[in-house]
């Protein structure tokens, strides 16, 4: 557990993150991780988790994500991507934005009166692996089939870099109404498709 309390109340990650993207162009996420230090894990997930914002790129990245939270919950002190991740370059502009709006939203939860405490890795490292095997999910006709994935990671990630319970338990409810969300359409799907199968059985009987 860590007890810092930054001079303007932003993260330290916030701070170097921020010295960083002080110049235009693009970044890779190896680059960003660099500047990590202990909080590596949940840069990892937040970085990922924009990405995962991406139709037609969530499903890909979420195997990147499903190896993260294995080793986290494998008890890995370090992550280990794919050089093809690490190397995956990033707008400054758009990393900039979404650092903003994760800070803005911090904000809006109000001034916490908790103190810090890390949350237990392995618990979850298990809940954004299930979260990223949604986002693996092949549904590109359901709504919001990978913002609510990559909102319930958002989360997650926050927990980590802020280490406040209080956002974990935000994450693993999002993750929960993805799940059930998710099993709803698919069961309905699946009825759909039955009925259909009937329906042509019929015909052709």
């Amino acid at each position: 557990m860590t007890d810092y309390e930054p001079v303007d109340g932003r993260s330290p990650l916030f701070q170097a993150l921020d010295r960083l993207l002080q110049e235009d162009g693009s970044v890779s996420i190896g680059e960003l991780l660099d500047q990590a230090g202990e909080q590596v894990y949940g840069l990892t997930l937040l970085l990922l988790a924009l990405v995962t914002f991406i139709p037609g790129v969530a499903n890909g990245i979420s195997i990147a994500t499903l190896g993260i939270g294995l080793q986290m919950a494998w008890g890995a002190p370090h992550p280990w991507l794919p050089k093809w991740v690490q190397k995956h370059e990033m707008r400054r502009g758009r990393i900039k934005e979404f650092l903003a709006r994760l800070e803005a939203g911090l904000l809006r939860l109000g001034r916490r009166t908790a103190p810090r405490r890390r949350p237990n890795h392995r618990l979850l490292g298990l809940a954004v692996a299930w979260t990223a095997f949604l986002a693996l999910l092949p549904l590109p006709f359901l709504p919001m089939s990978n913002v609510l994935p990559a909102l319930s990671l958002v989360l997650l990630g926050l927990a980590l870099v802020e280490e406040w319970l209080f956002l974990l338990w935000l994450g693993l409810g999002g993750s929960l109404f993805t799940t059930i969300y998710f099993s709803f359409f698919i069961k309905e799907a699946i009825q759909a498709l039955w009925g259909l199968g009937h329906w042509i059985a019929a015909r052709i009987a």
